[in-house]
């Protein structure tokens, strides 16, 4: 893709202005740029709209997304906790009556037995979701420093073979 210039490549992109360089396609536009040519990627870099203020931003959404579903699930499992408790709170009154046969307080211990069984699966459950979503935003805030990185880097690159390469302009 050397010969490809700023033109073809944002037509690659699907889009008139860097101005409209959004998230997704920064991934792709990341991909492209060891293919393209030094002074092509210097040129978009100058040109590029506060990659900084981008990359944050996508982290703060990410982040913000993340803190909306901690705090539904967070809502989610206590109100599971509450219930489960009010369910054995009420099987623990049944046990109290002493007109219960052996085979209905048996019933009674093994519904208590599941209950606790379904609320420990559910705490499991809930870890695992939040161990998904810490590496979902741990990898969005990876995925920023390493696009930084590339835009970094590039400029570096471009520079460094600015200085190699003196030769005379026609």
């Amino acid at each position: 893709m050397d010969d490809k210039n700023e033109a073809k490549i944002k037509r690659a992109l699907g889009i008139d202005s860097w101005r409209n360089l959004s998230k997704d396609k920064v991934v792709k536009f990341a991909a492209m740029m060891p293919d393209m040519a030094t002074e092509v990627r210097l040129k978009i870099i100058e040109q590029f709209p506060a990659f900084k203020d981008l990359a944050k931003n996508s982290v703060d959404s990410v982040k913000q997304a993340h803190e909306s579903t901690l705090s539904a699930n967070e809502k989610s499992q206590d109100h599971f906790h509450r219930a489960s408790q009010q369910y054995r709170d009420m099987l623990a009154r049944e046990l109290n009556r002493d007109d219960l046969s052996w085979e209905q307080r048996q019933t009674i211990h093994e519904s208590f037995q599941r209950n606790v069984a379904m609320e420990s699966q559910k705490d499991s459950e809930t870890k695992q979701f939040l161990d998904r979503g810490l590496r979902t935003v741990a990898v969005t805030a990876g995925a920023a420093i390493a696009l930084g990185a590339v835009f970094v880097g590039a400029r570096v690159l471009g520079e460094g073979n600015d200085g190699e390469q003196e030769s005379p302009k026609s």
